[in-house]
């Protein structure tokens, strides 16, 4: 940009004069005249009485500073970066640490407006020169802005910037604003890489090496404490584990990484550890395979405490005692990766083993062990969160999904539970129909529940686009995996396949299990006054499962909006666009597995199913009675949608929000927006009273103990995010958007299109009354009707009468459709089922509750089991 050189506050008084082809542009610029402001108001804080919307750019975490003694701690231990545009220009700005809870709710997030109502300029006390713009207060914002919708080129925008002399300069570092952090975090997590010094990784250069003196690591142990600087080493990486960040207010080292490697020679294994500065410059760049020539490097003794990965590398020896530590300095250590065409048979380097497990044998394996899977990914859940237990440094999330991978060897498909591996773009780039590679997953199983495999520090993924180069392409076990994917249809599989919603895997235990001793069960069991507490304090994405005692007072069956097509035409349209080649693949076989890459992705997306746009939608519920059906039947034709039901309205429509309390369009604070399906809950006409009788239920009870209870939650019910969606190539970038966590930084791919269920027609709300009648929640029952819908996988299905609460207790209605099969199943209708509520009246209960926030105002609060006081063991 074109502003004047670095100039004293008197040379200021000018700026608009100076020669910038914006210059034109500067006075339609809020951004702009909001800095010219301060300068000439002589002023600290500013309040802004006519303001005008920003778009948010980009959000930006990093460690807040240690406060000085005697100021107040902040209430947690990051603060953020916040870059705002209003079409003319980019500021970049701190974030008052008043407003972090809107970004810990999601509220204020990438590509929405905003309006800036106070800030103020911040002054750095020990840089000469140096300050930035802090927001204050803030206003209502917009779901999709406007202000972005009008940008061309937001690349083009450029950043402005008032520093302590006064003048508006460029300000392009990828450091924080304050001065005493020089990186940044990942917004949702710790263990992934963030920001443009993280060098990517490069093919190596060729290199001359000097070999005529080197050690081995079975030489190091007697090494160890040597004054003597150790001769250097030739190793190759066996296994890398993800990132560990262990920075913490007060710590004075500006890169607090760490990241352990595993390498062999020819003499055995040793653990290897990159330290601080070296793992934004080497993390990227060490894979499994890479050969490394290492001098400069340090011994200490082996940090005993921690996982190491499962070593079956030709059974070779491995070294525990000490490991080799590599230092930015004192020494700095020196790496150099050898080109694996230049490493010669006779260094005697071992190859890279693998273990890879089939499915058909994961139940023979031990509890605990370690393997390698590889699968054709069938369900991918949304990412969600969970906070880490136990740490005593700042607070810490872990970011996690789970997938499911069939091999052809069961028809049960492998359910993997997938911990962020500080690979971002493969972690959230999986979806179903690729090949999924996992190693050094855990084996875990419990009691009921089928076996799954979780992820280590040590596991590393890889999916379709990542293959190319791997060891492991040349697996036997891998290789006849690609040969059983040629023997697939595309469009068969395609109808297996599903994208996001509400999924918790282990399923509920069949008996509810609490110790005499210390009260502590399989499920936290709290108290129904703690509810309100633990949704109020959950994050964005953050997710709980959570017991509690009580009594079901009233249920409703609620039907989802039919806004989109049915699951057969889905499923027609899928195939009709499906890979023409799917059925005659010739591709060599590592090939296969290097190249492959899906498709239909290439096939014209219809404009209708990509550009849907966000609307409110007030829910409408439909009332079928069995009078009613079986006197269509009788006629000989179906039901038209017309005839189905009612339309509940009322002549103003409430949005509620997460604990009940009506929202304005217009909020403070950056409240936004309504939940995704608005409840209504007043009915109209006879017809519709009558009908209402018929799917729903109410204790005769309730309307007295509902005035008498001391707090009521209404959660939103159902969302959109809730219910998991038939994957779709068309879709695909829209239906991953959505199953990911919110990007950080906004780009013009970002759209606030929603795509609606297509096998979920409705669900029940239960409204659940605590033990001691002080605290009453409503909660969404959303049973499993089709062995097609992922929660269905490790399921007891049992038989069961169909009553309530036999629907409540096992999670499904009996028996489960099969989507493939051509036969239909007679299922009950929601009155039938609805019919035997009375059994639930003064019925003590204890009701699995799972929580997950889902951003904004929207909490998701769904019952996935309730026991009966028969299935409660005391032990």
């Amino acid at each position: 940009m074109a502003c004047c050189a670095l100039m004293m506050p008197e040379e200021v008084q000018n700026i608009s004069a100076c020669s910038d082809p914006l210059t034109e542009n500067n006075q339609n610029s809020f951004l702009h005249s909001t800095l010219e402001q301060f300068f000439s108001a002589k002023t600290r804080t500013l309040k802004i009485d006519k303001t005008d919307a920003v778009a948010v750019i980009e959000l930006q975490r990093y460690l807040t500073e240690q406060q000085n003694v005697g100021q107040q701690q902040p209430p947690d231990s990051y603060s953020y970066d916040m870059t705002v545009t209003d079409g003319v220009w980019q500021a970049k700005c701190i974030l008052d640490r008043s407003l972090n809870h809107l970004i810990h709710k999601n509220i204020i997030r990438s590509g929405i407006d905003i309006n800036i109502t106070q800030c103020s300029f911040v002054y750095n006390e020990r840089r000469l020169g140096q300050g930035c713009v802090c927001i204050e207060k803030i206003e209502h914002g917009s779901k999709e802005s406007n202000v972005l919708r009008k940008i061309k080129d937001l690349d083009s925008l450029p950043m402005l910037s008032k520093d302590g002399f006064g003048n508006i300069v460029a300000l392009q570092s990828d450091s924080p604003l304050q001065v005493g952090r020089k990186h940044y975090l990942s917004l949702w997590n710790n263990e992934d890489p963030e920001g443009r010094l993280w060098v990517p990784d490069v093919p190596p250069s060729d290199v001359v090496l000097d070999v005529s003196k080197m050690t081995l690591l079975c030489d190091l142990e007697s090494s160890l404490g040597c004054m003597f600087r150790p001769l250097p080493l030739i190793v190759r990486v066996i296994h890398k584990s993800r990132l560990r960040y262990y920075g913490k207010p007060g710590l004075k080292i500006y890169y607090p990484y760490q990241a352990y490697f595993e390498v062999s020679d020819q003499s055995g294994t040793m653990s290897l550890v990159l330290w601080n500065e070296l793992c934004p410059e080497w993390y990227q760049r060490l894979n499994v395979g890479t050969v490394l020539y290492l001098q400069n490097y340090t011994l200490k003794q082996s940090y005993q405490n921690r996982s190491r990965p499962h070593i079956d590398n030709h059974r070779m020896k491995s070294f525990h005692s000490v490991e080799i530590c590599l230092n930015p300095r004192n020494p700095t250590a020196v790496l150099t990766v050898v080109p694996a065409k230049s490493v010669p048979p006779q260094w005697g380097l071992p190859e890279v083993s693998y273990q890879f497990a089939i499915r058909s044998e994961l139940e023979s394996l031990a509890s605990n062990s370690a393997c390698d899977v590889i699968g054709l990914v069938t369900f991918v859940s949304r990412v969600e969160r969970i906070k880490s237990k136990g740490n005593t440094g700042p607070e810490k999330y872990w970011t996690y999904r789970w997938v499911h991978a069939v091999d052809g060897t069961s028809n049960i498909p492998f359910i993997l539970e997938i911990f962020a591996t500080s690979q971002p773009e493969i972690f959230n780039g999986i979806y179903p129909m690729t090949y999924l590679v996992c190693t050094q997953m855990r084996k875990c199983q419990e009691q009921d529940s089928l076996p799954y495999l979780t992820s280590s520090c040590e596991t590393q993924i890889f999916t379709t686009g990542y293959h190319k180069g791997q060891p492991y392409v040349s697996d036997p076990r891998v290789k006849s995996f690609i040969q059983w994917t040629k023997t697939l249809k595309d469009s068969v599989m395609l109808k297996k396949t599903a994208v996001g919603g509400h999924y918790c895997f282990p399923h509920a235990p069949l008996i509810f299990t609490q110790s005499v001793a210390d009260g502590s069960a399989q499920v936290p069991l709290v108290a129904a006054n703690d509810l309100k507490s633990e949704m109020e304090g959950l994050r964005y994405r953050e997710h709980k499962r959570l017991a509690i005692q009580g009594q079901i007072m009233a249920v409703q069956y609620v039907t989802l909006p039919e806004e989109t097509l049915s699951d057969q035409q889905m499923v027609q349209s899928v195939v009709a666009v499906s890979d023409p080649h799917s059925d005659q693949r010739t591709v060599e076989v590592t090939e296969m597995l290097i190249n492959r890459e899906t498709a239909p992705s290439s096939v014209q997306s219809s404009p209708s199913r990509l550009k849907r746009k966000q609307t409110k939608r007030v829910i409408k519920r439909r009332y079928i009675t069995r009078a009613r059906m079986q006197e269509k039947r009788e006629a000989g034709h179906g039901l038209t949608e017309e005839e189905l039901g009612e339309e509940e309205s009322d002549s103003e429509t409430e949005e509620v929000g997460p604990l009940g309390k009506k929202t304005d369009q217009t909020r403070a604070s950056g409240q936004l927006g309504p939940s995704d399906i608005p409840q209504s809950e007043g009915t109209t006409g006879e017809r519709a009273v009558a009908d209402c009788d018929r799917t729903s239920w109410e204790s005769s009870s309730w309307p007295k103990q509902r005035r008498e209870v001391l707090e009521y939650l209404h959660p939103g019910g159902v969302y959109s995010e809730s219910l998991s969606q038939r994957f779709r190539f068309d879709d695909k970038t829209l239906l991953l958007q959505q199953s990911n966590l919110h990007a950080a930084r906004w780009t013009p791919e970002q759209t606030t299109d929603t795509l609606s269920p297509v096998t979920c027609k409705g669900y029940y709300k239960i409204t659940i009354l605590g033990i001691n009648q002080q605290m009453a929640i409503n909660a969404a029952f959303v049973p499993v009707m089709s062995s097609g819908d992922p929660r269905s996988l490790g399921l007891t299905q049992d038989p069961h009468d169909n009553t309530l609460l036999s629907c409540l207790s096992a999670g499904f209605i009996c028996p489960l459709a099969d989507p493939l099969s051509q036969s239909e199943v007679a299922l009950p209708e929601p009155e039938e089922i609805l019919a035997t509520a009375e059994e639930l009246k003064d019925t003590h209960l204890v009701c699995v509750l799972d929580l997950c926030h889902l951003g904004g105002e929207k909490v998701e609060v769904i019952i996935t089991k309730v026991y009966r006081m028969t299935d409660i063991a005391l032990v």
